[in-house]
């Protein structure tokens, strides 16, 4: 069979000759306009990307800024299982007037499920708390636990090597750390 009888389906349009028409283009050449739009759209689909992910980094950082919230189960589950060092938050009320205790504020108090902690609120770091029995004040600060005793302390903005989490107490609309 020869070539003209395989396209003689064709029709060429009228005064053009079989020898004269344009080349089938390559396969490279038909898969040009992905390549392009690729090529038009990287910068700004790059860009965009840039963009969402420093939108999840703020919101992340924003969302670390935010003081803990006080969570009394938190702090019953690290006194049960002994977590020494956990960082905690919660809601007490004093249960006895503060005691000076060298360069040490220490206060008594009791947390909404029953335990009872004492405070370690160091006055060479912050200012002494005008409390009383009584009084209900949130915490946020380092666990310890000791034979016979547990408590908290790492009470202040300040850090060491012992405490590396600032801490704080709020009482009366005022933040003490």
């Amino acid at each position: 069979m020869s070539r003209r009888s395989r396209r003689a389906g064709r029709r060429l349009p009228p005064g053009v000759r079989f020898e004269e028409r344009k080349p089938h283009p390559s396969r490279q050449a038909r898969h040009r306009p992905a390549a392009d739009w690729v090529k038009r759209w990287r910068v700004p689909i790059i860009g965009a990307a840039v963009l969402v992910l420093v939108i999840l980094i703020g919101l992340r950082l924003w969302l670390q800024s935010q003081p803990p919230a006080p969570d009394v189960n938190g702090l019953e589950a690290d006194i049960a299982h002994g977590r020494n060092g956990a960082e905690v938050t919660f809601v007490a009320t004093i249960v006895a007037a503060p005691a000076n205790i060298g360069d040490h504020e220490r206060i008594e108090v009791k947390e909404a499920l029953g335990d009872q902690l004492e405070l370690d609120f160091n006055t060479q770091l912050g200012q002494w708390i005008p409390v009383r029995a009584g009084d209900r004040l949130t915490v946020h600060g380092q666990l310890y636990i000791d034979p016979g005793r547990v408590g908290v302390h790492c009470l202040h903005q300040q850090t060491s090597s012992g405490c590396p989490l600032p801490g704080w107490i709020q009482f009366g609309g005022q933040t003490y750390s």
